[in-house]
């Protein structure tokens, strides 16, 4: 599902925060001083501010994969036959890589306010569904 900047959402699981507090006027490097834990619970709706797409860089095993497939694409059918072998043999040895990439390519975060007031940002969009 794709989420856009204004659309009401609504958690699609229990969330549990966690972390260290620092009081309001306090300076941050007085961390630590107290712990707080938060839970919120599925169902709660908001409203989307943000969407943010991040695309993860290519490895060198990725590029490489697209380079010999799309030479094995143009010109596979007019290499010699030993040739195109070894080609289709390197490309498959790379295709594990491509594959894990194209998973993960694309990730999609949001900030959504919370109707309770609460702000989550950068969390992932699939933790929400349409309202």
């Amino acid at each position: 599902m794709t989420l856009n900047v204004g659309q009401r959402v609504r958690l699609a699981a229990d969330l549990r925060l966690a972390g260290q507090v620092t009081p309001a006027g306090e300076p941050p490097e007085e961390t630590g001083a107290f712990a707080a834990s938060l839970a919120l619970a599925a169902g709660i709706e908001g409203t989307v501010e943000r969407v943010d797409e991040h695309h993860r860089q290519q490895s060198h095993e990725v590029r490489e994969y697209l380079r010999l497939k799309s030479l094995l694409d143009d010109f596979g059918d007019q290499m010699p036959l030993a040739s195109r072998k070894q080609l289709e043999e390197q490309v498959g040895a790379l295709e594990e890589q491509w594959v894990a990439y194209h998973r993960r390519m694309h990730r999609v975060t949001v900030r959504v306010r919370l109707d309770n007031g609460f702000v989550l940002d950068d969390a992932p969009e699939d933790a929400f569904a349409s309202a």
